[in-house]
């Protein structure tokens, strides 16, 4: 996807005719915590009902969170910067991501508005509970979710937060390279590791620099 256009505006265009559309399009960045902190806290005590072992916690635990990171690369990279050739596809692809490349500093269209973000935790829920047992399936799920909330809030802070130094100052650095210079990388947010691992990362561009 490359971005001919980025606004320094703190207000993107308006998306929908319908007044309440458009209402439902602008999310404030607390939404996702009253949303699902209620989810996560249920399955973590839904987990305890199916007598699991701590080796059983830590397993599902670490994998949720594994999962959810992986998850987060694959949906940016290949959803989110999947650029259809159609009007309507590219009228979905504007709504759905489009919007925050052209205008990243509306602080209300960063986080994932409910009406996006319930129909994909439900889809992944029963695709889990297809493929996982069920006494992993409960603590992995929680845990997914605050891979989730994680991404989202963390997302919030890179764009609106202004870090002096440390890991989150690089990390703001990297997502803000993705922004403003080369959206065909630097696809991870709350992690790098995905793009060095699949070389999506800035090095290539590093080293064109310096050459």
């Amino acid at each position: 996807m490359k971005t001919t256009f980025v606004s320094n505006s703190t207000e993107s265009t308006r998306m929908f005719k319908a007044d309440w559309m458009e209402a439902l399009s602008k999310v404030h960045w607390s939404v996702p915590l009253w949303v699902f902190v209620p989810v996560v806290t249920y399955f973590g005590w839904k987990s305890t009902t199916v007598q699991p072992t701590l080796l059983s916690y830590i397993i599902s635990i670490t994998a949720g969170l594994l999962i959810w990171s992986g998850t987060e690369y694959i949906l940016h990279r290949f959803v989110f910067h999947f650029v259809p050739d159609s009007k309507w596809g590219l009228r979905l692809h504007f709504i759905f991501h489009g919007v925050h490349h052209d205008y990243p500093n509306d602080a209300n269209r960063l986080v994932l508005p409910p009406s996006v973000s319930i129909p994909l935790a439900t889809g992944f829920y029963f695709l889990f509970a297809w493929l996982i047992p069920v006494e992993y399936l409960y603590s992995f799920f929680a845990a997914f979710i605050v891979g989730y909330l994680c991404y989202d809030i963390s997302h919030y802070a890179l764009h609106h937060a202004n870090f002096k130094s440390g890991l989150w100052k690089k990390m703001k650095q990297h997502h803000m390279t993705h922004h403003y210079q080369d959206p065909s990388r630097g696809y991870g947010v709350t992690t790098k590791l995905w793009d060095l691992m699949l070389f999506s990362d800035f090095r290539k561009r590093r080293e064109e620099a310096e050459n």
